[in-house]
C-alpha cells in the first residue's frame, strides 16, 4: 500500500497534526509508525508529557534533533507561550521541516492546543491539518474512567483511530465505532493494530476546520486563565515518577510491584534495568495489560518509571519500588 505523500506546503504553511488520545491508547506507537514510513518527509515531533520524566521522547525512533520536549506540565491548559515558542523554533530551523506532529499527554484537552494555531501569529505560518484521536479498543468504555479529557479528545477529533483492534472482537469494534459516532458524527473513523495505518489516510488530509471554535475561544480562554488545569483537577489524575541508578531485582519487581499493583493505576511506562539482564527493558502498562520489550542499552543503565492514576499514595508506591531494588 502506497504510503507516500505529496505535500503542497509552500502555499499553506507548515502542516500540523495533533495526536491525542487517552492514557495508553498508542500515541507513541503511532508516531513511530509515521517515522518508519515517512520516506523523505522531514518530520518534527513535539512531545508533551504529564510528569517529571519524559519517557515518550526516549521511545521515539530516528528523530535526531527534530524533536522538542515540553515536559512536567500540560500544554493543553492555556494558549501556551512555551508551545508557541517551540513551534517557532521548528519554523526557524535551518533543516526546513516539512511537517509538525504534536503528541499530547494522555490527559490533554485538544481545544486550547487547536486554538493556539488560530489565535496567535502561528495562524499565518502554519495550518492545522487535523486532530487525530487514538482510542484503545480493549480498555475504552463510555465512561472511560469518568474522564472529561477522554470525552473531549473524541469530541474534537477529526480522525478517530480505533487502535489495538487485534485484542478485541469485531462486535466490540463495531460497538465502539457506533458509540463514537454519537459523540462526534463528523469524524472519520479508522481502525488499526499497533498503530499501523497508511500515512495518506492521516497526514495532509486537510480535515480540520477551526472557524466554529472562534466564538468558543473567548469563553474558553477566560475559563482557562481563571481555572488553570481545571480538567486535571476534575479528573483527579496524578503522576508519580521514580528514578534510580540501582537495578531492580526482576523477582522482586514481579512479586512485590506488578502483582501488588493498585487498581487505580491506569497507565505506567518506563525504561527498566534488571540485575539479571544486560538488556534495557521497555515497560508499558495500560489498564490490566502490561508488556516488556528488550533492546540494547545505548546509554548508562538506569531505572525511569512514570505511573498515572487516581487517588495514588506516592510515598507507598515509591517505597514499594525502592524495595524492589538490589542492594
Amino acid at each position: 500500500m502506497n504510503n507516500s505523500l505529496q505535500l503542497d506546503i509552500p502555499k499553506r504553511g507548515m502542516p500540523v497534526t495533533i495526536v491525542t488520545g487517552f492514557l495508553g491508547s498508542g500515541k507513541t506507537t503511532l508516531i513511530n509508525q509515521i517515522l518508519y514510513n515517512k520516506q523523505n518527509l522531514k518530520v518534527a515531533i513535539l512531545v508533551n508529557e504529564f510528569g517529571d520524566i519524559n519517557i515518550d521522547s526516549q521511545l521515539l525512533i530516528d528523530i535526531n534533533d527534530n524533536m522538542l520536549e515540553l515536559s512536567n506540565g500540560c500544554i493543553c491548559c492555556t494558549v501556551n507561550d512555551g508551545l508557541v515558542d517551540a513551534v517557532y523554533q521548528i519554523l526557524e530551523s535551518d533543516k526546513k521541516i516539512d511537517y509538525l506532529i504534536i503528541e499530547t499527554t494522555g490527559l490533554a484537552e485538544p481545544l486550547p492546543i487547536m486554538l493556539t494555531f488560530l489565535s496567535t501569529d502561528l495562524k499565518d505560518l502554519t495550518y492545522l491539518d487535523s486532530v487525530l484521536t487514538l482510542v484503545d479498543s480493549e480498555n475504552f468504555t463510555p465512561d472511560h474512567f469518568d474522564s472529561e479529557a477522554a470525552l473531549k479528545q473524541i469530541a474534537y477529533g477529526d480522525i478517530i483511530l480505533l487502535n489495538k483492534t487485534d485484542l478485541v472482537s469485531q462486535d466490540r469494534v463495531d460497538y465502539l465505532e457506533s458509540y463514537i459516532k454519537t459523540i462526534n458524527n463528523g469524524a472519520r473513523v479508522l481502525r488499526s493494530e499497533y498503530g499501523k495505518i497508511p500515512l495518506y489516510l492521516i497526514l495532509d488530509v486537510n480535515l480540520s476546520n477551526l472557524e466554529p471554535y472562534l466564538i468558543e475561544d473567548k469563553n474558553h480562554q477566560y475559563e482557562l486563565q481563571n481555572k488553570p488545569k481545571n480538567h486535571l483537577i476534575n479528573d483527579g489524575f496524578t503522576s508519580i515518577s521514580f528514578q534510580s541508578k540501582r537495578p531492580f531485582s526482576a523477582v522482586k519487581f514481579q512479586e512485590n510491584f506488578l502483582e501488588e499493583l493498585p487498581k487505580n493505576i491506569f497507565r505506567a511506562k518506563g525504561i527498566l534495568w534488571f540485575q539479571e539482564s544486560e538488556l534495557k527493558h521497555i515497560f508499558q502498562l495500560s489498564g490490566k495489560r502490561y508488556d516488556l520489550q528488550v533492546e540494547e542499552w545505548s546509554t548508562t543503565p538506569t531505572n525511569q518509571l512514570v505511573l498515572i492514576g487516581r487517588n495514588l499514595n506516592p510515598l507507598m508506591i515509591q517505597q514499594g519500588l525502592t524495595n524492589c531494588l538490589t542492594m
